[in-house]
């Protein structure tokens, strides 16, 4: 049976919930140890913690982050007024911040791919990312 639109909206709605309440309590903690990393980092390896653990299911955040995803640009937007606000020092000094841009992201992306396969290449039973559940034809 496929669960309805209202159904789904709930889960949604309780999973972006969800995965804020994990980035609150990990901005408390920073903020109450002074640690030097933002809470959305630490929220970010508490859930990978959890996930990898068994703790927390891919299914029961699925959809909230999908939906995070999907609106990522959304939160972009702050961004985009910081740039038009700040016309003077993008005349400036525009050509560094976009060097700057194009090397951290390239970094970024290395440093991801490098990590990805590492854990791929662990493999082997019980290893490694598990291997995605099989759908059976109806």
């Amino acid at each position: 049976m496929t669960p309805t639109f209202f159904t789904r909206l709930v889960h949604m709605v309780f999973q972006v919930a969800l995965l804020i309440g994990i980035w609150w309590a990990c901005d408390v903690v920073v903020h109450l140890l002074h640690l030097p990393l933002s809470g959305g980092v630490l929220g970010l390896g508490v859930v990978l913690a959890l996930l990898f653990s068994g703790v927390l299911r891919v299914d029961r955040v699925k959809l909230g982050a999908q939906l995070l995803l999907t609106e990522m640009i959304l939160f972009f937007i702050p961004a985009v007024v910081a740039i038009v606000r700040y016309q003077d020092l993008l005349l400036q000094s525009g050509v560094k911040l976009m060097a700057l841009i194009v090397i951290g992201n390239a970094c970024v992306m290395f440093l991801t791919a490098f990590a990805v396969e590492a854990i791929v290449r662990r493999g082997g039973p019980g290893r490694g990312l598990p291997a995605a559940p099989q759908e059976q034809p109806a």
